[in-house]
């Protein structure tokens, strides 16, 4: 055979394979489609988790009539298996719709306890939430709600078990390790005020993490103080040891204080006095550092202001330059300067009118709602809509009914500018760990987002976007403050910002 048809017969048998597998991907697809879209959903839906069983027993069919298939089987046979495979999936996909609903608590318990890393510090407590809901959701699928919502309590108590363990021993871990160097130094012979302090500390970071578990600031500010008081009972307790040591006495201590107090007051230009002890001293110390930094603040106004002053004067002589570089084009061609100083005055009474429809538009929008549903502000050429009276349930993000009306008329207000872009900032207060308040804005924005959009009957981009806590408006050290901060704010570009008008 000559080398040209050997080429020619390769050839053929490569295009014949190809058209081979081409074909049997299609007869595949056509056979295993819904069975493929099922077991997507399924899994979609956690069906794998809360069916399992129902999930795994689809799951073999499935894979059995993958196996025929392969192996040349009859195709009654693998349509019979896929249609119980389908069946089975679709079974296992409306348990997991159902499922999230039933354990919505219990989900929302394991995010949490999952944010603060639960099963590395605290792994028993995180397995036995983990079997309890294992255990919930089996006999959810077996059909015993009852037993499974007593199964659900139980995981649900643990996870956050777990989550709480999990905080004190990331929080605490640091006083925690100086507090058992103390006691194997026996610090507390030297030291025992300022020891039993670091240990009240970390005594109450287990109590306000109890109280409210979602507010971690508080509770992680005082772990740091209970660690620096554990470090500062260890320090003093070195001290202490080495002035024993070396047949040092309280006068030593006091003169080595009064040294370190002369070197600060020195720096200040005051000579301290303690034949009255340190309290006159130390109040002196402290005028005089008042009145340096005041003094320093004084310059750096004085410096501000002559900057301000300086630029003001340049900006004048630039202004006067450009009038008398016009002045000098003025000379010798009045009539046409006239023609363009009329131009320039139509323009600008154009402006001045579309200014006055545009603030009208906005007046109007913010008599459309009252101070406690929200207030209209403006930031630059953007609209911000600041919803005060909108709310969600705490760690939640869906829009309840309450609320349809006041979204209504947001939708009316956001109608008044047509062709605008429109973006949704979802914000928090700092109660919360910072990952869960950024995921919870965002959720919030999305959700309103969600409902503006399917509701408006308008095609208008609508935007979202979620920034935590970083943003505040008011301080969260006040019940008022935090309601505050717990915001939407809806953002509208109008038309006329976009195109520079």
């Amino acid at each position: 055979m000559s080398v040209f048809r050997k080429v020619s017969c390769l050839i053929l048998m490569s295009v014949c394979c190809a058209g081979i597998l081409s074909a049997q991907d299609l007869v595949r697809g056509q056979l295993f489609g819904n069975a493929d879209q099922a077991m997507s959903q399924a899994k979609e839906k956690r069906g794998d988790f809360y069916a399992e069983r129902t999930f795994m027993k689809a799951l073999e069919y499935y894979r059995d009539a993958d196996e025929k298939y392969k192996g040349g089987g009859n195709l009654d046979d693998i349509r019979d298996k896929l249609k119980t495979a389908t069946d089975l999936f679709t079974k296992a996909a409306d348990v997991g719709k159902q499922a999230a609903i039933m354990f919505s608590r219990v989900i929302t318990a394991r995010t949490n306890a999952d944010s603060a890393s639960a099963s590395n510090y605290s792994p028993e407590l995180w397995r036995k939430a983990e079997d309890a809901f294992k255990q919930a959701a089996q006999k959810f699928e077996d059909g015993s709600v009852e037993d499974a919502r007593g199964s659900a309590a139980e995981a649900e108590a643990a996870y956050h078990t777990a989550e709480l363990e999990a905080l004190k021993t990331n929080f605490l871990a640091p006083a925690r390790t100086l507090l058992q160097r103390a006691d194997e130094t026996n610090a507390g012979d030297n030291a025992p005020k300022t020891l039993a302090r670091a240990r009240m500390l970390s005594a109450k970071v287990d109590s306000i993490l109890k109280q409210n578990i979602f507010d971690t600031d508080e509770a992680r500010q005082v772990a740091e103080e209970a660690k620096y008081e554990a470090a500062h009972a260890l320090y003093l307790y070195q001290l202490i040891q080495t002035m024993k040591q070396q047949d040092k006495t309280f006068e030593d201590a006091i003169l080595t204080d009064e040294r370190h107090l002369d070197e600060v007051a020195d720096f200040l230009g005051i000579k301290p006095h303690f034949d009255q002890g340190f309290e006159g001293p130390v109040r002196n110390l402290i005028t005089a550092i008042k009145s340096k930094d005041a003094g320093v603040r004084r310059d750096e106004d004085s410096i501000k202001q002559l900057s301000d002053i300086s630029r003001q004067k340049d900006n004048e002589i630039d202004n006067l330059r450009q009038q008398i570089g016009s002045m000098e084009k003025r000379v010798g061609s009045l009539t046409e300067n006239e023609k363009e100083l009329q131009k320039q005055g139509e323009d600008l009474q154009q402006k001045l009118l579309l200014k006055e429809q545009q603030d009208e538009t906005i007046r109007n929008v913010r008599g459309m709602f009252t101070e406690q549903e929200g207030i209209v502000l403006r930031d630059g050429d953007n609209i911000i809509l600041r919803l005060y009276g909108l709310s969600f349930p705490v760690g939640k993000s869906e829009v309840e009914p309450e609320y349809y009306p006041l979204l209504t008329r947001v939708q009316d207000a956001i109608k008044k500018f047509p062709n605008c872009k429109v973006a949704i900032e979802g914000h928090t207060d700092s109660q919360g760990s910072d990952e869960m308040n950024q995921t919870l804005s965002e959720n919030r924005a999305k959700s309103v987002a969600e409902y503006l959009m399917a509701n408006m009957n308008v095609s208008i981009p609508i935007n979202s976007q979620g920034y935590g806590e970083s943003r505040p408006v008011a301080s969260n050290d006040t019940p008022e403050g935090r309601a505050k901060n717990r915001r939407i704010d809806v953002v509208i570009t109008p038309e006329w910002a976009q195109s520079g008008k």
